[in-house]
């Protein structure tokens, strides 16, 4: 169903460096990673509907990754020259968003994480801290899954902590996460440390023998994403397992750091408009196949075709349903694309970020999310009621499957409230109010 090019609504640039298996000193070549995504996303459109039903842990998805190399080149760019920029990675999420929501979330937590130690890092630790960090996620190929913000207590969870000993830790609690953490290489955490207050931002291997993860399979979308809740039973962290750390006090971040939670929002956003994207391009595909029966022979019947143009069967609103769908992706995507820029620059000024230009960019986000949210909740639901109109027969397999995009776009979606987030955009806008300082995405 899905052509290996959708759609002109999305970017065709992709990421800027080759895999880690290349020698670093090579050049860049974007049309390899293009190439490698786009066929990567086609392999995962193929059986999504399918792989979606069964809703098994996403083992052999990972494995599809590993061997395109996409965790590896999702990474920040180095010195190596290993990791994809911003606006690259965020290219390739949204590709892959379009074939597999789930998959795109993935990707989109692990690609936040990477950036984990250079927003956290302390200042008394090495300069080449982070990047120990990025050169082995993408030596080794990890797999990144977890979550540094503060552990939310109101749902029953008690929060994860760190409890100073031996010139380590031990890490204890439980705490559930959306994504990554049935099929992780590496969990990176962020847990209170009992004796100084800090949140601590931690490695840890989920294959150790005091870590237990209980698959969430009770998801209405995004049931690929490898979502669970972890328990951490005692699990010992050494000192070089700790990636960095912020105050208590949330109002003494800086701009840069808070930055994490802003890049976090924005990637999703990248899946949500991927969704969206994918959901607008297979239904395309659908109309067109519609479109190509010929109009019936029978004389009793060929009055009802002389409306329909080319003899196709075509509805004639069709194309203005079409339309009125495509703009609103369109429009979704002006917006993201400003927001992603904006964020590229934040990134690439680091601790020279001034709090003016964080406000700036987090209200970018919000736009991008508010936009964005509406737009593919708006055509995934449309696109239900298209795909019944052209009359879509489903396919042995049990359909087409067009439920998943929007089962999808709900769930991302619904995890923001477009009122606080239009709030904050008027705030700033009416009032230059900055938004708040915070560690929560």
């Amino acid at each position: 169903m899905r052509t290996p090019k959708k759609s002109a609504i999305r970017p065709t640039s992709g990421p800027s460096d080759r895999p880690v298996d290349r020698p670093a000193d090579r050049p860049a070549d974007d049309e390899l990673w293009d190439r490698v995504t786009r066929e990567l996303a086609d392999d995962l459109a193929a059986d999504a509907p399918a792989r979606d039903r069964a809703g098994k842990a996403p083992f052999d998805e990972v494995a599809r990754l590993r061997e395109a190399g996409l965790p590896a080149l999702l990474t920040p760019p180095g010195v190596s020259r290993r990791g994809a920029d911003w606006k690259a990675a965020c290219a390739v999420i949204r590709e892959i968003s379009a074939a597999d929501g789930s998959i795109g979330e993935l990707l989109a937590h692990h690609y936040g994480l990477s950036w984990t130690a250079r927003f956290f890092s302390r200042g008394g630790e090495a300069p080449g801290a982070p990047a120990a960090f990025e050169d082995r996620t993408a030596q080794e190929r990890w797999l990144l899954a977890g979550g540094v913000e503060p552990s939310r207590t109101d749902g029953g969870e008690p929060g994860l902590t760190l409890i100073p000993a031996d010139g380590g830790y031990v890490l204890e609690g439980r705490r559930s996460f959306a994504s990554g953490v049935t099929v992780a290489d590496r969990l990176v955490v962020g847990a209170r440390c009992t004796g100084t207050g800090e949140l601590l931002v931690v490695l840890v291997d989920p294959a150790h023998h005091a870590v237990f993860t209980d698959a969430g399979t009770d998801r209405l979308g995004q049931r690929l994403a490898g979502a669970g809740t972890v328990t951490f039973d005692q699990v010992r962290v050494a000192a070089r397992d700790v990636l960095g750390a912020l105050p208590r006090d949330e109002h003494a971040v800086a701009p840069f750091t808070a930055l994490a939670p802003l890049a976090l929002r924005l990637l999703l956003v990248h899946v949500v408009l991927g969704i969206a994207e994918g959901a607008l391009a297979e239904a395309r595909d659908v109309s067109r196949a519609a479109q190509a029966v010929p109009p019936p022979a029978d004389p009793r019947t060929a009055a009802d075709t002389e409306a329909y143009p080319m003899g196709c069967g075509e509805d004639p609103y069709l194309p203005l349903v079409y339309g009125e769908l495509a703009t609103a992706a369109h429009a979704a995507a002006a917006v993201v694309e400003r927001a992603t820029d904006a964020l590229a620059r934040g990134l690439l000024a680091e601790q020279a970020l001034g709090a003016e230009e964080r406000a700036d960019i987090a209200v970018l986000v919000a736009a991008a999310e508010a936009v964005t949210g509406g737009a593919a909740v708006r055509i995934t639901t449309r696109i239900l009621e298209l795909v019944d109109t052209v009359q879509a027969a489903p396919s042995t397999d049990g359909g087409p499957g067009f439920d998943r995009f929007w089962r999808n776009a709900r769930t991302l979606t619904a995890q923001s409230s477009p009122a606080h987030r239009l709030r904050d955009i008027g705030d700033h806008y009416l009032h230059g109010t900055h938004p708040r300082l915070t560690l929560r995405a």
